[in-house]
């Protein structure tokens, strides 16, 4: 349209008229509402239509000017009122399009026809530029949300701004008709409508990219962060295995040309299982959380650290980091496991955790290799006692795999009913009678035979079968106690329990269940608990023995001499009975330090009025030194090996047939040439347990 000033001018849809010079001297990509320079005329000025219409004079010419700003604003205030009207009509030829979009979409593009309407019909009207563009932005707010929304495609956009202007246009027409404005008036108009237009165009078009760079923006962040998480631990920020075999890999590439050393420290907490089980979930996280710190803080820069999964973790140095051995490394490594972890998930609690490191060094074919020949270095360093490290042996390989192959056939090994339990008699050395048994589990492994204990019951702890399989001891052998108590053969019964068992409150439960279910007289019922058990937590366990003795249970410290109880530890638990480790029994001669020993440990369980059992006695000198210790129970080879059920009900019913059986004493301090009243019967030579 034509300036004041004789110019065609650029009318925005916020109110604003440019002449093509500043049009020409905007900046490629930059908004409109910046760089556009308004004029608040459109309307000729009188000098113009003076000059343009062959001598009209001055103030004919300004009375036209005057008549062409007064009918804009009737057409103006006209389009004003109609703008429903421009509305339906564009939503009809929207319509009639067949391209109907989401109803919020739709609802977004009418609103913008009437905001676009609303703000060009009141320029027109000569209200300023202000007014119309605070009108106009909300046009540009509703396109800058379908774009961040993706909601709508750039075309049907840019079709339905063409329709807003078509039926703007038709309606402008209509209104000029009905207030017979001046052609020229129209023409105008609908120059200001065609370059409103094309501003609402370029503002879309700049919506739209400055969504589309956005997103760009933001998928490439995206792609950064996915890629972090692809190669990072998600708790921890710790390279992963993937990124951890890649170091590796470059590394040993670059090792084999330097020829210079390269390990790999494998780690694995102790008894995390435990941590989190008691403990919980979020203070186990926490508690991997400050064990990657600390360890970052024990390694040089230059190593590698990383986190394999659950609690396990890798080391990776070469070079100069090795000049000493690995070996180093792995003793900073245990010592930062030395103090306590504060944790303040825990209410701050202090967490002991230990590890275990195999190391695995020199160059590999693969990066697997040498991470595998570490791993199995680690699970030796475990079974060799935790808290310590091994190097890997070309040995361990076999001993490892044979190891998973039992764990393996032990997962199905309770279901297969693979278990069966053997009893071992224990006996009053006073009068030589059995009071008892103690149930010992043993595994028939198909292909393999009967498998010892030791075998098998370390691998049932470190992977939590010990739980089912305890329970299932516990009521098989109550089931057994209760058919000897219906027989006539009221025997008690002993049963061991693990520490993971005793970690748990399910213990209680699965004691009670089994009482109930075979109907068992719990005050026959004896559980045995290590001395080692006894004191990793005492207050919990304290606790549960408790429970057990609310029960009527017996409780009993098995291996006891072998630990680091004290009078003081030992008063603080409902203790019935101390069975004296086999190893001080063994070692027993004449004047020796281990007759003193056992002296010691038996004289303890009479001040404080607890029984004692002597366990592996297999000599006739054996029994005759407990004896005159005046030990209550005994219990060993030289009475009889472990028997199945069906022999110890054979062993039950002869023993009143064979109560006098002499033996010779081999030789005791005190009762040197007595002899001993007593059964012996071999029994099936099961494995000791």
């Amino acid at each position: 349209m034509r300036c004041g000033n004789g110019r065609v001018g650029l009318v925005t849809s916020a109110g604003m008229l440019v002449g093509p010079e500043e049009t020409r001297r905007r900046s490629p990509g930059t908004h409109s509402d910046s760089t556009y320079v308004p004029v608040k005329d459109p309307v000729p000025s009188a000098d113009k239509v003076a000059m343009t219409s062959g001598g009209t004079s001055p103030a004919r010419a300004d009375a036209y000017s005057e008549r062409m700003r007064s009918e804009l604003r009737r057409l103006g205030n006209a389009l004003n009122a109609r703008t429903d009207d421009v509305v339906a009509e564009m939503m009809r030829l929207s319509a009639e399009s067949g391209r109907v979009l989401d109803h919020v979409v739709e609802e977004s593009f009418e609103k913008v026809g009437a905001v676009s309407t609303v703000a060009v019909a009141r320029w027109m009207a000569g209200e300023g530029e202000a007014v119309a563009r605070e009108v106009g932005q909300e046009s540009w707010r509703i396109f800058a949300h379908l774009a961040s929304q993706r909601a709508a495609a750039l075309n049907e956009v840019t079709k339905r701004c063409l329709r807003w202007r078509d039926s703007a246009a038709s309606v402008l027409k209509s209104s000029a008709r009905d207030l017979e404005i001046d052609p020229n008036v129209l023409a105008l108009a609908l120059r200001m409508l065609e370059r409103s237009l094309d501003v609402t165009l370029v503002r879309m078009c700049e919506s739209f990219e400055d969504e589309r760079r956005r997103s760009q923006e933001e998928l490439a962040s995206r792609e950064k962060e996915l890629i972090f998480l692809a190669t990072h631990d998600s708790l921890t920020g710790l390279p992963n295995r993937t990124l951890i075999l890649d170091r590796i890999e470059q590394t040993l590439t670059r090792t084999r040309l330097n020829k210079e050393p390269v390990a790999a420290l494998f780690i694995d907490l102790d008894n995390f299982k435990a941590i989190n089980d008691s403990l919980g979930h979020g203070v186990g996280d926490e508690l991997l959380c400050v064990v990657a710190n600390r360890l970052g803080g024990a390694i040089r820069e230059t190593d590698a650290l990383g986190r394999l999964g659950g609690d396990e973790f890798v080391v990776v140095a070469d070079g100069l980091s090795l000049a000493a051995g690995p070996e180093l490394i792995a003793e900073r490594l245990l010592e930062a496991f030395r103090e306590p972890f504060k944790l303040k998930g825990a209410e701050e609690t202090r967490v002991f955790v230990k590890a275990s490191i195999g190391i695995a060094a020199g160059g590999r074919a693969s990066a697997e290799e040498l991470l595998r020949d570490a791993d199995i270095a680690m699970y030796r360093a475990k079974w060799s006692g935790k808290n310590r490290y091994l190097v890997f042996e070309s040995g361990m390989q076999d001993e490892v795999q044979t190891r998973m192959e039992i764990e393996m056939d032990l997962q199905g090994a309770l279901e297969n009913e693979e278990f069966f339990l053997v009893y071992q008699p224990t006996f009053d050395l006073e009068t030589m009678t059995p009071t008892g048994v103690e149930a010992l589990i043993r595994w028939r492994r198909p292909g393999r035979g009967v498998v010892h204990p030791d075998d098998f019951i370390p691998l049932l702890e470190e992977s939590g079968m010990i739980i089912d399989v305890g329970a299932w001891v516990l009521k098989e052998a109550c089931a057994q106690g209760a058919t000897w108590q219906e027989g006539g053969y009221p025997v008690g019964m002993s049963v061991n329990v693990s520490a993971v068992q005793l970690d748990t409150d399910d213990l209680l439960t699965h004691i009670a269940e089994a009482l109930d279910s075979t109907g068992f007289d719990a005050s026959m019922l004896t559980v045995e608990i290590t001395e080692t058990t006894l004191m990793r937590n005492v207050e919990d366990t304290a606790r549960r023995l408790a429970a057990l003795k609310d029960l009527g249970i017996r409780i009993a410290v098995d291996d006891f001499g072998t630990g680091y109880s004290s009078l003081s530890h030992l008063q603080q638990f409902p203790v019935d009975m101390l069975k004296i480790d086999r190893s001080f029994i063994s070692q027993l001669e004449e004047g020796s330090e281990g007759e003193i020993l056992l002296h010691t440990l038996l004289q303890l369980g009479n001040a404080l009025s607890i029984e004692t059992t002597a366990e592996g006695i297999e000599r006739p000198q054996d029994l005759s030194m407990v004896k005159s210790e005046t030990c209550n129970r005994g219990q060993g080879f030289l009475f009889t090996r472990p028997l199945t059920a069906q022999d110890a009900d054979a062993f039950f019913r002869q023993w009143p047939q064979h109560r006098r059986f002499e033996v010779r004493d081999g030789g005791g301090s005190r009762d040197r040439g007595r002899r001993l009243s007593m059964p012996i019967l071999a029994g099936p030579k099961a494995p000791y347990g």
